[in-house]
């Protein structure tokens, strides 16, 4: 794929940490260095979770520790009361906040109907407030993984399996006419490829309900599946078929490594893309497709590559298409890529963060993960690192 040259795209200095880290004082600054420090040795890291996992396991009493490092730079709160604080903190520099309930790990009915209850809240919530832009949920934080995969394997169902699938599709529909009735965008989580096809059905279903006079419900995209440009390429036309806006978000996708040992423990074909660059240029390309179909189709930019991000910026600007228009956001994770979300919000694109939540028991697989994916995806962390340290210099403070 050809991309424009840097000269062709639209200024969007990432580089400015002044605006990256304004929201952050001295003292925070100085402890997002050294956690980012520490991140940025992977071998830190594959100590640091093994024995947080250890701790945990044999009830030794760390959870201060944790609430005051890694859950606190990555995390809201432990409640939807406690994240009120980050978003009025993120709502002062004009980013919105995507409140993400981040219970995993639980696999059973009552379990189910919590998160669904909780992920009402969260719709409420946003509905209540102007800087709220979405909410999310994962179908598996309201079904059993389990099940889904039966389901798209096509396997036969016991009456017991009917009888809870039935209770999934209700569960995924609530959520959804809850967002429709309050008038909240919702975006519904990517998985794992083995239960994608049966999370996408569901959310085509959901688009065809309540996407009618724009996007409600937003079926999430992973470029880093060689089938998925096609995949995206092929809900529009249905939708266009069907009389319904398709709400997109584009993400390049988080489960590589267990999407490839499983490919090779089970002899298929790996689903995921056999190079970076290729799947770079699927997410690329699926920005041209949805920009030049914004008629009818709404995005969200998830993610924390500058390059796409200045690519959308400046494809935009080609368009005629305007910095703040409703249809286009961008959202990063809360305490990553803080250059990318202040710097596009300060010249008026929407942004919104990620703002994870949930009792720090429960959302530590999350932590983990965030821990782990900062030190394996190709100098993340190095690059939160050296930000960081350019902000403390520029403002002539020590890193201690």
């Amino acid at each position: 794929m050809a991309y424009p040259s840097p000269k062709d795209q639209i200024p969007v200095f990432f580089e400015d940490t002044s605006v990256a880290f304004a929201s952050k004082t001295d003292a925070k600054l100085r402890k997002t260095y050294w956690l980012f420090s520490l991140m940025n040795q992977a071998r830190v890291v594959n100590l640091g979770t093994f024995f947080i996992k250890l701790a945990l396991k044999l009830h030794l009493p760390i959870k201060n520790i944790i609430r005051l490092t890694i859950f606190e730079q990555f995390c809201g709160g432990e409640t939807i009361n406690d994240c009120n604080a980050t978003i009025r903190l993120l709502g002062n520099s004009a980013i919105g906040t995507i409140l993400d309930y981040s219970v995993e790990g639980e696999d059973k009915e009552t379990s189910f109907e919590n998160t669904a209850d909780e992920i009402l809240r969260t719709i409420d919530k946003a509905a209540s407030s102007t800087t709220i832009p979405f909410s999310v949920f994962k179908v598996t934080g309201v079904a059993s993984a389990e099940l889904l995969e039966k389901i798209q394997q096509k396997d036969s169902l016991s009456y017991e399996e009917e009888a809870s699938y039935d209770r999934i599709k209700e569960r995924v529909e609530r959520l959804c006419r809850r967002a429709y009735e309050q008038d909240v965008r919702i975006f519904v989580d990517a998985e794992e490829s083995w239960i994608q096809g049966v999370i996408d059905d569901l959310t085509y279903q959901m688009m065809q309900k309540f996407n009618k006079e724009k996007a409600i419900v937003y079926n999430t995209y992973q470029l880093y599946r060689h089938e998925t440009l096609d995949a995206l390429k092929t809900a529009y036309l249905t939708a266009r078929q069907k009389g319904y806006y398709v709400g997109c978000k584009l993400v390049r996708g988080a489960y590589m490594e267990k999407e490839r040992l499983r490919a090779r423990e089970n002899e298929y074909f790996s689903p995921i893309h056999t190079s970076k660059q290729a799947a770079d240029d699927d997410y690329n390309i699926a920005i041209d497709f949805c920009l030049e179909h914004i008629e009818y189709i709404s995005i969200c930019l998830g993610t924390h590559n500058e390059y796409s991000s200045q690519y959308c910026a400046a494809k935009m600007k080609k368009l005629g298409i305007s910095n703040d228009d409703n249809r286009i956001w961008f959202a990063q994770l809360l305490g990553m890529s803080d250059n990318i979300s202040y710097n596009l919000s300060k010249i008026g694109y929407n942004v919104a963060k990620y703002v994870p939540y949930g009792p720090i028991d429960a959302v530590l697989p999350y932590l983990i993960r965030r821990a782990e994916e900062n030190t394996s995806i190709a100098g993340q962390s190095s690059r939160e690192f050296l930000l960081v340290k350019s902000e403390l210099k520029r403002r002539g403070i020590g890193s201690l």
